[in-house]
C-alpha cells in the first residue's frame, strides 16, 4: 500500500520540493543588455519600480534615479531622458514613478536602492497634488505595492521614530494590512521593536522567493516609451545650446496649443476637457487644500532615508497652470503657503538643493497641461538639474527633526520664519 501511495503521490511531492528549491535557491540576476536597459529605465513599469534587478543594474551603469509621479510620463523632446540621450550626457535618468506614486510608495518601493544611493545624487520632482488632506490613496498604494521591497524594510527596521511612523501609516494601506505576515511585522515595529519570532524567518524566506521572481519577470517590460524618447531626439538640434532649445520649445509648443484658451496641449484638452467637461469644472477647486494632511509626514520618511545614506537630492517643485488655477478657483495664497511649508521642512533640515518653479505657472509654454511640466518647463528643470548632476556638490549637513512626523505639523498652516 505504501509503495502504491508513493507511486501516486511521490512525483507530486518531488515536484513540489523541486519548485520550492528553485524558489528558495538564489538565482543569478543576469546582465541586462545596454539597449534593453535604456528602454527599461524610461518604461515607468511597476515591475521596475517595485523590483530590484533593473534599478540596481541601471545605477551601476551611471543612471540617476528621478523620483516623481505622473509628470515623468510627459515625454516631449525636452524631457530629461530625451536631452540626456541626445547629447550623450554623463548621466541618464532612471524614471521611477507614475500616476498615484507619492512619498509612501517611494519610501517602500525604493528600499533596494538605498545602499547604492549612499554618497550619490538623485532628483525628486515633488507634486503639490500629493499634499491633500487624505494623503496617499490606499488603492493607488496597492497598485504599486511591492512585497519584495516591503520585506527588505521590515527586516531592516529597528523601531526608531521613523520606523514606528512608517509602520502605522502602512497599516492604513489595504495591501499590507491584509497580509497576516506583513501585519504581524508592522505591529511589532509600531510597538517599538524589530521583527522577531516566527515572522523574521518567514519574511526572509519570502524575500528570497520574491528576489527570484524579480530576476525572472523583470525581463518583461515594454519599450513604448523608449520609442517616444527616440522620436523626441530626432526633433532636437545637434548642439546643446540653451537659447536654441528655448526657441525650438516655443515653436513646437505653439503648434501643439493652438486650439484652447488654457495654453495647454490640444490633444490633452480634447480628451480630458473637451465635449463640455471644462464648463463643469469652473470653480471646482475652490476648496482644495494642500497645506494639511499626512503627506508631510510621509515625505519626511524619504528625507530621513536620504539623510541617513548621505544622498544629495535635487528637489523640484513644479507649478500649476495659472489659467487653470484661475478657472477652477484654486486659492493661490493657500497654495503658496503649502509650498512655503514644504520648503521650510526641507531647508530647516539641511536640504539645500530646492528648485521652486511654483510661481512660473503663468509662463508661456511652460506647462503641457493643467498641472504637468512640458516644453519650456522641462528646459527650466534641465537648466538646474544638468549642472547639479554633472558638477561636484558640497556636502549637506542634515539636522533631522522628528517634529515633522507629528500631527501638529501635518495640521499646521503656520510656517515658521
Amino acid at each position: 500500500m505504501k509503495r502504491r501511495l508513493w507511486q501516486i503521490f511521490g512525483p507530486v511531492v518531488l515536484a513540489a520540493l523541486l519548485v520550492i528549491g528553485v524558489l528558495l535557491a538564489p538565482l543569478p540576476s543576469g546582465r541586462i543588455a545596454k539597449d534593453k536597459l535604456a528602454a527599461e529605465a524610461v518604461s515607468l513599469s511597476p515591475n521596475v519600480l517595485g523590483g530590484a534587478r533593473v534599478k540596481q543594474q541601471a545605477q551601476a551603469n551611471g543612471y540617476v534615479p528621478f523620483f516623481g509621479s505622473s509628470e515623468l510620463a510627459r515625454m516631449d523632446p525636452f524631457h530629461p531622458s530625451t536631452l540626456a540621450a541626445k547629447y550623450h550626457r554623463a548621466y541618464r535618468p532612471l524614471l521611477l514613478g507614475d500616476p498615484g506614486t507619492q512619498s509612501l510608495v517611494h519610501f517602500v518601493d525604493d528600499q533596494s536602492q538605498l545602499a547604492q544611493l549612499k554618497g550619490k545624487k538623485a532628483v525628486l520632482i515633488v507634486s503639490m497634488q500629493w499634499f491633500t488632506k487624505q494623503g496617499q490613496i490606499p488603492a493607488a498604494f496597492d497598485m504599486y505595492y511591492s512585497p519584495l521591497q516591503l520585506s527588505l524594510w521590515l527586516l531592516r527596521a529597528r523601531g526608531s521614530e521613523a520606523d514606528r511612523y512608517a509602520a502605522r501609516r502602512l497599516l492604513k494601506m489595504d495591501a499590507p494590512a491584509k497580509s497576516r505576515l506583513d501585519r504581524q511585522a508592522l505591529y511589532q515595529i509600531a510597538a517599538g521593536g524589530p521583527v522577531s519570532g516566527w515572522v523574521r524567518p518567514a519574511l526572509q524566506a519570502r524575500l528570497q522567493m520574491l528576489r527570484n521572481e524579480d530576476r525572472l519577470f523583470s525581463r518583461f517590460t515594454g519599450a513604448a516609451n523608449w520609442h517616444r524618447i527616440e522620436a523626441g531626439e530626432k526633433q532636437l538640434p545637434s548642439t546643446d545650446d540653451p537659447a536654441v532649445l528655448n526657441r525650438l520649445a516655443t515653436q513646437i509648443a505653439k503648434q501643439h496649443t493652438r486650439h484652447n484658451r488654457l495654453g495647454i496641449d490640444d490633444r490633452f484638452f480634447r480628451e480630458r476637457l473637451g465635449h463640455g467637461k471644462l464648463k463643469a469644472l469652473r470653480g471646482s477647486q475652490r476648496h482644495f487644500e494642500y497645506r494639511l494632511g499626512p503627506e508631510y509626514g510621509d515625505f519626511e520618511l524619504l528625507l530621513q532615508e536620504f539623510a541617513k545614506n548621505h544622498t544629495t537630492v535635487q528637489f523640484v517643485i513644479p507649478p500649476i497652470n495659472a489659467r487653470w488655477a484661475a478657472y477652477t478657483g484654486l486659492s493661490v495664497p493657500n497654495y503658496e503657503q503649502a509650498v512655503a511649508k514644504l520648503k521650510y521642512q526641507l531647508r530647516s533640515q539641511g536640504f539645500t538643493h530646492v528648485l521652486d518653479l511654483s510661481k512660473d505657472g503663468n509662463q508661456p509654454y511652460f506647462m503641457q497641461d493643467t498641472i504637468h511640466l512640458g516644453w519650456r518647463g522641462w528646459l527650466a528643470v534641465d537648466h538646474t538639474v544638468a549642472p547639479f548632476l554633472t558638477q561636484p556638490q558640497p556636502a549637506e549637513h542634515h539636522r533631522l527633526n522628528g517634529h515633522f512626523f507629528g500631527r501638529a505639523w501635518a495640521n499646521s498652516t503656520e510656517v515658521p520664519q
